[in-house]
This record gives C-alpha cells, sequence and structure tokens, in this order.
C-alpha cells in the first residue's frame, strides 16, 4: 500500500510559479512510475505528466509543456512538478498518482493504482 500526500499549491498571479510535491509512504517508491493529474469543477480529469521509476523518460500533455516540469528524488520519496508561467486556466485541484511499473504506460491509460488527496491551486489574472 502506498500513500501520497500533495503539498505547494496555493494562490498565485498569472505568469508566477509553484512547485508541488507529492511525499509517498513506503519503501518502494523507487519502483513506482509517477504522474500529476488536474481536474477543475465540471472539467474532466487531465493527465499533466508523467516519469518513470528512475526520472529518465518524461512525459508532458500539450497543455503544460515547456511550463511544466515534473521531476522525482527516490531517496526523498517524492515527486515534483515545477509550474511556471502559470496561466488563469491552470486553477484546478491537482493530484498525483502511481502505478508500480517502471515505465509511465499505466500512467498515460489512466490505470493508477494510488491517488493522493489532491492540492488546490489558483492563478489569478
Amino acid at each position: 500500500q502506498v500513500q501520497l500526500v500533495e503539498s505547494g499549491g496555493g494562490l498565485v498571479q498569472a505568469g508566477g510559479s509553484l512547485r508541488l510535491s507529492c511525499a509517498a509512504s513506503g519503501r518502494t517508491f523507487g519502483t513506482y512510475a509517477m504522474g500529476w493529474f488536474r481536474q477543475a469543477p465540471g472539467k474532466e480529469r487531465e493527465l499533466l505528466a508523467a516519469i518513470n521509476w528512475n526520472g529518465g523518460r518524461t512525459y508532458y500533455a500539450d497543455s503544460v509543456k515547456g511550463r511544466f516540469t515534473i521531476s522525482r528524488d527516490n531517496g526523498k520519496n517524492t515527486v515534483y512538478l515545477q509550474m511556471n508561467s502559470l496561466k488563469p486556466e491552470d486553477t484546478s485541484m491537482y493530484y498525483c498518482a502511481a502505478d508500480r511499473a517502471y515505465d509511465y504506460g499505466p500512467i498515460l491509460r489512466n490505470e493508477n493504482e494510488y491517488w493522493g488527496q489532491g492540492t488546490q491551486v489558483t492563478v489569478s489574472s
């Protein structure tokens, strides 16, 4: 069992930056692929970024490519999402997810085994 806890959300002005963190419990974090999603009220959940077990491969949705960066520190059992050039349309609840897979294929297929509780990001214009 893996528990995921997101942090780092908040209120920021357009053009600003935030770094989200997702801390995982357990001793096998390094064998999990990880992903970041977001979901705003009335909208479908959207995959933003994914990362393989050692950080050697990453995936980004077109909507965030060039602005967001996913990374991980297996020594700290944590995955990050650095968000730059934030826009009002980035306002949403952000979630991290994990899969017992070395690569992020299951993340892309939304076959996620574990989810965090989410952290709210609000971008003001």
